[in-house]
């Protein structure tokens, strides 16, 4: 079943009712103010840290779903006995609508409905280069008489610190602070100004209005909720001005319409920091230049006109750097608008703020905002380059690092702390990945601090140093990478000890006590390993290139030693140096990880081991709607394991299908030439291809999910955690580098395609380094193979085109 449908062109999903199986949200903003928004105008606003800088507010697990948002109250009073008050998202009242209509394009989000003859258009962005949301109100008297209208807004403010907001009302309850200016149509939020915090939030409309709130309990009702406001109910706003309490924003607008007559609204959400050498009158003066300047931008039509074009120019230009044309309208689909609008966001979110990730629990996590990276990198290198240097300054200096920092400090989470053996590898991958990309080698020369402190800084390749030095100094019994606290597999959590069963457990960290080992690190470390090798070559250091080639050699000997069960690859070794995803093993017996990230390294391939681990991840860990994490699910609880076990059988990390890691199996797939095997692992998951199934996968259909429910669970085939997730990343990679095949070396675009055999030809427009490149792919039918490649007219030999500085244009011929 489908609740709306894609418009290519527009490049936008149209949402045909708000009854969505789960709220479908859009994300606002691209550089430092964002705004999430739903299909029927939930959602939040925040500059740069959605915990610390939170303008307003959200109520998370709430009932009914997504109940606080930023509204406008159409209230028509036409005919004084029938009265109707109604939402162009229709929460909250939830007035059945004539018509209903949501689009979620890139960056922009527009709302048209209608009730008994009068139309709203609601269009809300974020500009470009301004801290802000833009909300155009356009209503339309259909009616054959002329209508008699009243227009509410609403927005609720956070008291900034979104995590001390929910928590500290013996305080917050009496630091709420507005001022009202002109009349109602700008409302100040000024809370904790007078702290010297330089910085407000406003919410202003370009008219006149007939009245204001700011006072909650005024314009709601003590006991009402935003579905039932007693200033609608009397249409007469209180003009209450907020003192302690809960402030809000709302002006009202009386209009009468002829028949056919518009009029259009622009409501305009800001937050503004003062200049540092700004001479105040007393602290809690507010001033009110920036603000003024700020409205006035954008107080005509033509102005939010220009500016929504400014954005759609912006995404145009973004999404002609990889684009595809073929037969497979799904895939052009996903390539060249959703996947990469995914990558951008999850870019500037990483894990923080969503519908189910707070804003507050979580910053930007060490290895996802690397992950992401390989995702984005080719959008906006710049953006890429420095939040490498972002990452690498939360390291310490044995390579460890912070698993998260506040993106407004960008310092390391101390209450998250370190302990993930995986993420120092993750730093390697995603320096690679920008150095392939772009050719700039200066990054790894850039001075950058440990843990922040410029007084221990060194350059950006002795971080990758210390990182690669890390897994080579924290080994197990068994020559396999120590897990540490986790892996990628938060929940693998295998220091857990008790020296009796029953007692309660210790955790060990990575030099006390038993140790647990990674396989997966080892498959990392013996891909990132090589990259880092890479590195080194290209800073002449040939020396350390061995050395690193060297201690892969090790870790590589190791899995094949250590690390195969005979038929797939041991997912670990616990505290007590048992086996973890063995056929020894009564439960979880084989895990997705190191069958797709060893084999994607290479491991095994030429042992013949890695065809076998990839044939036991279809024969058993594969379901109609994706590759599940393990099998068999755990029934029981194991203190030795962590946390893994303590899901429901089906669900995350206990057999649950995490779409991140399905294209790891994909890539692998590629990585034996099985186009056929690696296309239907991607389709499985993907949004588009199972648009169909809205009812039963309940998440977005034009953007991933971190998660879905496995076989073992009671709701098959459900998703959960949409968005933020790098199965964005990670699919882009797949799809674009490794199935579509066009992958960025240090030499040049290696043309490699692994597709199915029905595929057909395509082309691929790619703009790759200073160059924009034309790749035409004639298939014949072939899996996986490039039989001739011409570029520019000459056929060359191998895979990898000649970088040459200065040629802006390649034309490339593949035959495969």
């Amino acid at each position: 079943m489908k609740y709306g449908y894609f418009d290519d062109a527009a490049r936008e999903y149209v949402i045909t009712t708000p009854k969505t199986p789960l709220p479908w949200i859009n994300y606002l903003g691209n550089k430092e103010f964002f705004s999430l928004i739903s299909n029927t105008c939930g959602g939040y606003t925040f500059y740069k840290d959605a915990k610390l800088l939170r303008l307003t507010r959200y109520r998370y697990n709430n009932v009914p779903y997504d109940n606080n948002g930023k509204y406008f109250y159409i209230k028509d009073v036409t005919d004084a006995a029938n009265t109707v008050v109604w939402n162009p998202g229709w929460q909250p009242v939830k007035t059945k609508l004539d018509s209903y209509e949501c689009r979620h394009g890139l960056g922009y989000s527009k709302f048209t409905s209608s009730k008994n003859d009068v139309e709203a258009k609601l269009l809300t962005f974020v500009p470009m280069n301004d801290n802000c949301e833009i909300s155009k109100l356009t209503i339309t008297n259909n009616k054959n008489t002329a209508a008699k209208l009243s227009l509410f807004s609403y927005v609720e403010w956070c008291l900034w610190n979104a995590d001390d907001d929910m928590k500290n009302f013996q305080r917050n309850l009496s630091t709420g602070e507005v001022e009202v200016v002109d009349g109602g149509s700008v409302i100040f939020h000024k809370t904790e100004y007078r702290e010297r915090r330089n910085h407000y939030a406003i919410y202003g409309v370009n008219t006149k209005v007939d009245g204001f709130d700011t006072s909650r309990d005024a314009f709601l009702g003590a006991y009402n909720g935003p579905d039932s406001p007693d200033v609608v109910a009397e249409g007469k706003a209180t003009n209450s001005v907020a003192s302690g309490w809960s402030p809000i924003a709302s002006q009202q607008i009386n209009l009468e319409l002829a028949p056919g007559e518009s009029k259009t609204f622009i409501f305009t959400l800001g937050y503004i920091e003062n200049p540092e050498d700004d001479k105040w009158e007393a602290p809690s003066v507010v001033n009110k230049k920036p603000a003024f300047k700020m409205l006035d931008s954008y107080k005509t039509e033509e102005a939010v006109d220009k500016a929504l074009k400014e954005l759609c120019d912006y995404w145009d230009n973004l999404l002609g750097i990889y684009h595809i044309s073929s037969k497979n309208e799904k895939v052009d689909r996903m390539v060249n608008i959703w996947n990469q609008y995914q990558c951008m966001v999850t870019f500037n979110m990483s894990r923080s703020a969503s519908y189910y990730e707070s804003g507050i629990g979580r910053g930007m996590g060490f290895r996802d905002s690397c992950q992401d990276l390989l995702g984005f990198v080719h959008l906006i290198p710049d953006r890429a380059r420095q939040r490498i240097i972002d990452i690498a300054s939360t390291q310490f200096q044995d390579g460890s690092a912070y698993h998260q920092y506040q993106p407004l400090t960008k310092k390391g989470n101390s209450d998250i702390g370190s302990g993930f053996n995986d993420d120092p590898l993750w730093l390697i991958a995603g320096t690679s990945a920008y150095v392939r990309e772009t050719g700039d080698l200066s990054i790894l020369k850039e001075i950058v601090p440990f843990d922040n402190d410029m007084s221990v800084a060194k350059t950006l390749m002795e971080h990758l140093k210390c990182s690669l030095n890390f897994t080579i100094t924290h080994k197990g019994p068994h020559g396999l990478p120590l897990i540490g606290r986790a892996d990628w597999n938060d929940c693998l959590n295998l220091n857990c000890f008790s020296e009796h069963p029953g007692e309660s457990f210790q955790t060990f960290g990575p030099s006390e006590g038993p140790v647990a080992e990674s396989v997966f690190i080892a498959g990392m470390f013996v891909k990132y390993g090589e990259e880092y090798a890479q590195l080194a070559e290209l800073l002449g250091d040939d020396a350390e290139a061995k050395r690193a080639r060297d201690e892969v050699k090790k870790v590589y000997d190791a899995v094949l030693d250590a690390g195969w069960d005979g038929e797939w690859f041991v997912r670990a070794y616990d505290a007590y140096s048992n086996k973890v995803g063995s056929k020894e093993c009564e439960e979880g017996q084989i895990y997705i990880e190191p069958q797709g990230f060893c084999v994607l390294a290479g491991i095994g391939v030429k042992e013949g081991l890695a065809a076998k681990a990839l044939k036991s991840v279809e024969e058993r860990l594969d379901t109609k709607y994706g590759v599940m994490i393990l099998q068999p699910a755990y029934t029981k609880y194991h203190l030795e394991l962590g946390e893994v076990s303590s899901y429901p059988p089906g669900y995350k990390e206990n057999a649950g299908i995490f779409c991140h890691n399905n294209p790891w199996v994909s890539i692998a797939e590629t990585v034996l030439g099985h186009g056929n095997r690696a296309f239907e692992i991607y389709k499985k998951t993907c949004p588009a291809y199972i648009e169909d199934i809205s009812d039963v996968h309940c998440t977005e259909p034009y953007v991933y999910s971190q998660m879905v429910a496995g076989r073992d669970a009671k709701f098959f085939g459900q998703g959960k955690n949409s968005w933020l997730t790098g199965t964005a990343a990670w699919t882009f990679v797949n799809i674009s580098q490794y199935i579509l095949g066009v992958y960025p070396t240090h030499n040049g675009l290696s043309i490699n395609p692994c597709v199915p055999e029905d595929f057909g030809d395509f082309t691929i427009t790619r703009k790759y380094r200073d160059a924009i490149y034309t790749i035409d792919v004639k298939t014949n039918g072939s899996q996986s193979g490039v039989k001739k490649l011409t570029v520019n007219g000459k056929e060359i030999e191998g895979t990898v085109i000649p970088y040459e500085a200065g040629i802006k244009e390649y034309k490339v011929e593949v035959i495969m």
